[in-house]
């Protein structure tokens, strides 16, 4: 799978794990140089509480589009260490553009 922000493949792994239709790909899988930190937080009732950062592409901003839980509840341990994206960040196959 790739994860795809303006023009760029900001994430790409062949272990994702789907929950409630998003694809968590491994954190070291997101490049580095493509993220900005971010404060912004939000709780979910079983996984926990989310963390964001940014993404900085070809000089542009997509505040929190990503995020991950750094502690997730048990019933969400599976995705400890993985990173999900929304905000206009697609998320293909591989083997697609």
């Amino acid at each position: 799978m790739k994860a795809i922000w303006n023009g760029t493949t900001v994430a790409e792994s062949d272990d994702t794990v789907v929950i409630e239709g998003n694809h968590y790909f491994p954190a070291a899988s997101l490049r580095q140089d493509c993220v900005l930190s971010s404060n912004h937080r939000t709780m979910c009732s079983w996984k926990g509480e989310a963390r964001y950062l940014s993404l900085f592409v070809n000089g542009e901003v997509n505040p929190d589009a990503v995020w991950f839980y750094a502690e997730p509840k048990e019933a969400a341990a599976e995705i400890q260490g993985r990173v999900a994206f929304w905000k206009g960040v697609r998320v293909v196959e591989s083997s697609a553009p």
